[in-house]
């Protein structure tokens, strides 16, 4: 079982949530983040003065998936959160040593 953290731009979640979907994800988590990369922020003007806004927001999406789906949900979010753009994000993998449903109690793949 793996983990998918994913980090994109706001305006692109409905489009990963829909191609997800598409391909039979049945759940995520999503958070509003704030945090940089390589853009390391950018200047903007307020009321004549200028500021530096460091941390830019950004959504993190976290799905468990099967480790034989990996690669398909990994192209599924490239492919609906690319821009083309600096900023676009980027895709982490962690192993998951197990899984419980509260609900019911299954463990294991089963309670993905």
């Amino acid at each position: 079982m793996k983990l998918v953290t994913a980090i994109i731009k706001p305006f692109k979640v409905d489009d990963v949530r829909e191609a997800l979907a598409d391909v039979g994800v049945q759940g995520m988590t999503v958070t509003e983040v704030k945090g940089f990369g390589r853009q390391k922020g950018h200047t903007e003007l307020y009321r004549g003065a200028e500021y530096v806004v460091d941390f830019l927001p950004k959504v993190r999406m976290d799905i468990a998936t099967s480790a034989d789906r990996l690669e398909m949900v990994i192209e599924t979010i490239v492919q609906a959160a690319r821009t083309g753009n600096i900023g676009d994000g980027k895709i982490f993998v962690t192993s998951i040593e197990d899984v419980v449903r509260i609900r019911t109690g299954e463990t294991g793949p089963e309670a993905l």
